[in-house]
């Protein structure tokens, strides 16, 4: 089961709303991203401490707990790759492959409580780094290893609608 809507052309979310959770990355103000993923760490900690969050809604579909582990590891994936664009010039990114992680690591038998302290952890961290961009830092360029070429302020953008959707996700199947 592939979360990504197209790994491909990941642009279309900064291009366009997204269709499923209204996310429009246009409306983002760059010097509130820090902010905004402090408090959508906040509502995956809510999320996290409902009694049915390990159950998936469907076989196909990730339990809540399986998307908090997924958002955790976004976060810390992306502030990993944050710092590296902040000190490095034009650094690549090895590919992640989201849904290897999720067997490999277990998400579906983690602990509720500790990826909640976790993700609340990540969010943190990256919130602070990107609260420590200034100026002409937003346009320092970052690589996939697909060869698609972003800005930090893509970055950023693109970033916060992982968390949202996957709120959307979470919240349209229970």
């Amino acid at each position: 089961m592939s979360i990504v809507p197209d790994n491909k052309n990941w642009t279309w979310v900064l291009e366009r709303p997204c269709h499923d959770c209204a996310f429009d990355s246009q409306l983002v103000v760059l010097r509130n991203i820090g902010a905004q993923l402090r408090e959508l760490a906040t509502q995956w900690e809510v999320i996290l401490l409902r009694p049915n969050v390990t159950r998936r809604p469907h076989p196909s579909v990730w339990s809540g707990l399986e998307y908090a582990c997924h958002v955790r590891d976004v976060f810390k994936i992306f502030d990993t790759r944050l710092e590296r664009m902040l000190t490095e010039d034009e650094p690549t990114f090895a590919n992640w492959d989201q849904d290897a992680t999720a067997i490999s690591d277990r998400y579906d038998t983690q602990d509720p409580h500790i990826v909640r302290r976790e993700l609340s952890v990540a969010a943190d961290q990256l919130a602070k780094r990107f609260d420590s961009v200034t100026g002409s830092q937003w346009s320092r360029i970052g690589l996939r290893s697909d060869g698609a070429t972003f800005t930090i302020e893509s970055f950023g953008r693109y970033l916060l609608h992982d968390p949202i959707h996957h709120i959307w996700d979470v919240t349209k199947s229970n």
